[in-house]
């Protein structure tokens, strides 16, 4: 078969070459409010970078293996959700799927649609604590409860009403059957159904730009109500008082190499807890909290001012923490806590006055055998501290211990009974724990530490030494079992000791 050869057509080739060539000759420069405006920073090199100015790319000597990646820490799976019967859930739920249906806007606008939702969570403690805790000379045995209930009403993405209520306690007494001891074969009910908190959160931002039918253009979280505060793991302030708090978060300063900030300011003027000013309701504050990632490590500072229902009792309070890892190995932080300003009674020692000082720190091994499995479950930690004359935190709940509480098990309240602890309050005093934590495949964890406690001039209460050991492991997702022992030799004063188990349900 023949077939007739083909040659491009002259004039379409020359109507391409003037489709292509003719928009470039009549191109022109951008005027210069249409020009992309630069970064000052931003130099322009005046030549390509030269070779090596880049660090080369990563190499990956072994293929990707999926399956390691899981297996990191044991075995990476999807755990069920812990919201179980009796939790709560109207509306849209904690963990929900899918698509949702378009939202109301009456509330804040269009811009911060209704996004209603109920739910109720928390747990349930049950203990049984048998104990001598060297007051009245008997031993007691105990069963006691402790309900959390946290209550929460979206209003939208961003807003919400929280409220949180424990019904079985009240004035620090708990509902219990006593066993035997100082109080034998005795049931005590201590039922209580007001609420503990209630506030509002939300975003100013979000609520100012929803009313004014635009994307906000500033993050402003407020607070307001009967509301918990919490910093510093606790040690500064751990306590609910009715108030209100502003926050600047997200924040950064190049200058100062901090890649992210926040700073609180918060007021309280009523239900403010503290021993510089124990036995009243008009206890009040205001001060500020911040954060900052910076230096490789986490900086923590705050700066509080309580007023007293007695002015006398009123006083500064002043804290600074810094925290990072080091070698990759030490994990170690250092607080402290200052106290000054207090006028004190007539005639009585002042009850805020002086300064904390804490170092935590713990040690992830190299060497060790029992570590190299899994040498990051394998932790052993030294706490130590030194309290001159009578620090204080800002604010601490009746019932969340001592301001040591976190410096080791054996100084740590179980909130529900009079189960004994060393002196926590670090008043004229310095000392430590010494402990070894092992996490298993993280699913367990067994603690063992010693402590002491050694007393400044002026102080004439004896030395404290004790032993603590505990152990806790969950028995489904939403069930956890724990044990405890302690026992402690007091100088001067009868010895404690004390042995507990607890069944903790969350919902």
């Amino acid at each position: 078969m023949k077939r007739k050869s083909s040659t491009a057509n002259p004039f379409l080739a020359g109507l391409l070459l003037l489709a292509v060539g003719v928009p470039g000759a009549f191109a022109q420069e951008p005027p210069d409010s249409q020009k992309h405006n630069m970064s000052p920073e931003a130099k322009l090199l005046p030549d390509p970078p030269a070779e090596g100015s880049f660090i080369p790319d990563p190499a990956y000597p072994q293929p990707y293996d999926a399956q390691a990646q899981l297996d990191i820490y044991g075995a990476k799976h999807l755990n069920p959700n812990p919201t179980g019967v009796p939790a709560v859930e109207w509306g849209i739920r904690m963990y929900d799927r899918g698509a949702f249906s378009p939202r109301s806007t009456w509330l804040f606008g269009p811009k911060d649609p209704v996004q209603s939702g109920f739910i109720t969570g928390g747990d349930l403690r049950i203990a049984a604590d048998s104990y001598d805790s060297g007051t009245g000379g008997k031993k007691q045995s105990t069963v006691a409860a402790r309900l959390n209930l946290d209550m929460d009403l979206a209003l939208t993405a961003t807003e919400r009403i929280h409220a949180f209520t424990r019904p079985l306690d009240k004035g620090g007494q708990f509902t219990r059957y006593d066993i035997s001891g100082a109080v034998k074969d005795t049931f005590t009910h201590k039922f209580d159904f007001d609420l503990d908190t209630l506030f509002f959160e939300g975003d100013l931002g979000q609520i100012t730009g929803g009313l004014q039918s635009h994307a906000a253009s500033f993050d402003l979280p407020i607070a307001f109500g009967r509301m918990p505060f919490v910093t510093q793991n606790g040690v500064w302030i751990e306590d609910a008082f009715d108030g209100a708090a502003f926050s600047f978060t997200a924040k950064n300063i190049p200058s100062l190499d901090v890649s992210n900030t926040d700073l609180t300011f918060f007021a309280g003027w009523a239900q403010l807890t503290t021993d510089a000013a124990p036995n009243s309701s008009k206890n009040g504050v205001f001060g500020l909290a911040g954060f900052a990632d910076a230096h490789k490590g986490y900086i923590e500072y705050g700066y509080g001012y309580v007023k007293a229902d007695d002015n006398n009792l009123s006083y500064h309070n002043v804290t600074a923490a810094f925290s990072r890892r080091y070698w990759g190995r030490i994990a170690n932080s250092v607080r402290v806590i200052g106290n000054f300003g207090q006028k004190g009674d007539p005639g009585k020692a002042k009850t805020a006055d002086g300064e904390l000082f804490l170092f935590e720190s713990s040690l992830t091994p190299k060497y060790l055998k029992l570590a190299q499995a899994n040498q990051s479950n394998f932790v052993p930690y030294l706490n130590l501290f030194a309290g001159f004359n009578s620090p204080q935190s800002l604010a601490r709940g009746a019932d969340s211990g001592g301001v040591l509480r976190n410096t080791g098990i054996t100084f740590e309240s179980d909130g529900m009974t009079a189960y004994p602890t060393l002196d926590a309050k670090a008043h004229k005093s310095y000392g430590g724990a010494l402990g070894l934590e092992y996490l298993f495949d993280l699913a367990h964890q067994i603690v063992v530490e010693g402590s002491a406690v050694e007393r400044m001039s002026g102080n004439t209460a004896g030395s404290q030494y004790g032993i603590g050991v505990r152990y806790q492991q969950p028995i489904s997702p939403d069930l956890i079992i724990r044990f405890d022992a302690m026992k402690g030799w007091l100088q001067g004063q009868k010895d404690i000791y004390g042995v507990r188990a607890e069944l903790r349900l969350k919902f």
